[in-house]
């Protein structure tokens, strides 16, 4: 048998990796800024020395501040946000749990649909898209489907939601039910108390507000979802987001750590910096700065002749607006015009939105009055140049 290669190396990696510039301001990832592009490019340390562990504790506590936690159990999912959302419902649900998904928009599908594939008995609590969830509406389900478990999104950045919090979490206790919720577009662009507002699991991602590359998502869990998780009868179905691994790995269970995946180094020092970023200027700043811009970029579309997608101004998540396609116009014309045109992101609906809102997304380094202008006459141009129809 001939040792040679038989299939040559592809063209495509024999030319050098273009990667064009782009204003990122879609509903992530957004752009990394230059700090935290450097921490990615520092050299690699082991996953297993001492200076990583220190690191990880760094991240800990970061997560902790930016989720306004005391929980020792708190760390990041070597993944994305939906890794995290698995993290979550693989660990606190057992097969025949009742779960109760509220669904405004796609993550309540897809934390339903994860649910079900583990067996979980799951029902579901909806609103039509671009509304939120009031607590009359979620004690009524709890008391019809008494769940162990409830989700629900905080910012829903499909439809463009803030789903108002205060109560939810003392509401779930008092039906001996634990709260999930999912804050990856809403973390640090919007007021969020995990242990004030009784959550007793919360997870985010590391591409949205933090700036860092996608590939990590913080995540805490209360006592009362460690209890559950660490009493169930059975394993849960991956090992890769096992909780007593992830615990021992994060140094939380007070044991000396061992190996069980090698982490992404290089994403743990660009979270650990963009967590530095947040904890440097201040949550309530930081808060502040969203509404500012999101406030500025909602009277610009206005001022266009443009609807905002979500009626009540107390539920527009600050960090992804969501404005209503215009008439006699298709929504990719715009997305493509503005990209082809401006090297600029926005992006159209996504699940029970799609085709129905343009996404705007300010978040982080990106929320800026400077990108609120430059998106503002990116839109003015395209709708100049991309009408379908007389309206």
């Amino acid at each position: 048998m001939s040792s040679l290669a038989t299939i040559p190396p592809p063209p495509a990696l024999l030319r050098p990796l273009n990667v064009p510039p782009r204003l990122m301001l879609g509903p992530g990832p957004s752009n990394v800024p230059p700090r935290i592009q450097a921490a990615g490019g520092l050299h690699l340390i082991g996953h297993m020395h001492p200076e990583m562990f220190q690191i990880m504790d760094d991240i800990k506590q970061g997560i902790q501040y930016s989720f306004q936690t005391q929980n020792n159990l708190t760390f990041a999912v070597s993944g994305s946000g939906h890794c995290a959302m698995e993290t979550a419902i693989f660990n606190v649900v057992e097969k025949g749990d009742v779960v109760l998904v509220a669904v405004k928009g796609i993550w309540g599908e897809r934390a339903g649909d994860i649910a079900e594939r583990i067996g979980a008995d799951v029902r579901y609590v909806s609103k039509p898209v671009g509304e939120g969830f009031t607590l009359k509406d979620v004690e009524k389900a709890l008391a019809e489907h008494k769940p162990s478990l409830f989700f629900i999104t905080h910012g829903e950045s499909s439809s463009g939601v803030v789903q108002p919090l205060d109560g939810l979490g003392d509401l779930c206790h008092r039906y001996n039910c634990l709260l999930l919720v999912d804050s990856v577009a809403s973390l640090g662009g919007a007021p969020i108390y995990m242990d004030k507002q009784g959550i007793d699991i919360l997870y985010s991602g590391s591409q949205k507000v933090l700036n860092a590359p996608p590939g990590t998502a913080p995540i805490s869990f209360s006592e009362a979802a460690s209890k559950k998780m660490f009493g169930r009868k059975t394993k849960p179905p991956s090992l890769y987001v096992d909780i007593k691994w992830l615990a021992n790995y994060w140094g939380c269970d007070g044991k000396p750590r061992i190996y069980h995946h090698t982490g992404p180094v290089t994403n743990f020092f660009t979270l650990r910096e963009g967590l530095a970023v947040l904890a440097e200027l201040g949550l309530e700043r930081s808060w502040a700065v969203h509404q500012e811009n999101a406030l500025k970029l909602h009277k610009g579309v206005e001022a266009l002749g443009l609807k905002l997608f979500v009626k009540d101004p107390a539920l527009r998540l600050p960090t992804v607006t969501t404005i209503s396609v215009p008439n006699g116009y298709e929504w990719k014309d715009i997305t493509t015009f503005i990209m082809k045109n401006h090297a600029i992101e926005i992006t159209g609906g996504l699940g029970p939105s799609a085709g129905k809102v343009l996404r705007i997304g300010l978040m982080g380094y990106n929320s800026t009055q400077v990108n609120v202008d430059r998106v503002l006459e990116a839109l003015r141009d395209a709708l100049q140049h991309c009408r379908k129809n007389k309206i």
